[in-house]
């Protein structure tokens, strides 16, 4: 199948299928005589594996770590396992730090009963006034959605 085949079956953008080419997470497919990428059912399944720990949201490398381990089956499967177990402690930090950011904004939104002048806004000077007192919240392990892009 072409790349476009392939996106549509996977429900992945073209864009994105590349770059997990570059990034070494799928083989090079082979190639027509008119230089087309000719994919396999095998890129397919491997797609949508990436996909689906992607939407887990694991990082490229974890995802890297799980390929290296599925493509030697005879191998021990003792990192998945380590790596399984830091992505609960990622996503249980996680959770906390949402927690403490819903809390943060419930005590903003209380700050403000009912539409008024803006300049009387209790929720604007609350982040007026945080915005002055501590720098931006930083949040810890570097292993967050947003980071997760493809």
């Amino acid at each position: 199948m072409k790349i476009g085949d392939l996106a549509a079956a996977s429900s992945t953008a073209v864009d994105t299928i590349r770059y997990y080419e570059r990034e070494g997470l799928l083989p090079a497919p082979g190639r027509t005589s008119g230089g087309f990428r000719v994919y396999e059912p095998a890129h397919l399944e491997r797609l949508q594996f990436i996909r689906f720990c992607r939407g887990l949201d694991m990082s490229l490398d974890e995802v890297r770590v799980l390929l290296r381990v599925k493509d030697e089956p005879a191998g021990d499967c003792g990192d998945v396992n380590a790596l399984l177990d830091a992505h609960i402690g990622h996503v249980s930090r996680r959770i906390q730090e949402l927690r403490a950011l819903e809390k943060q904004l419930r005590a903003l939104r209380q700050r403000c009963g009912e539409a008024q002048r803006a300049d009387q806004c209790g929720i604007l000077s609350g982040l007026a006034s945080a915005a002055q007192e501590a720098p931006a919240p930083v949040t810890g392990g570097g292993h967050l959605r947003s980071v997760h892009s493809h």
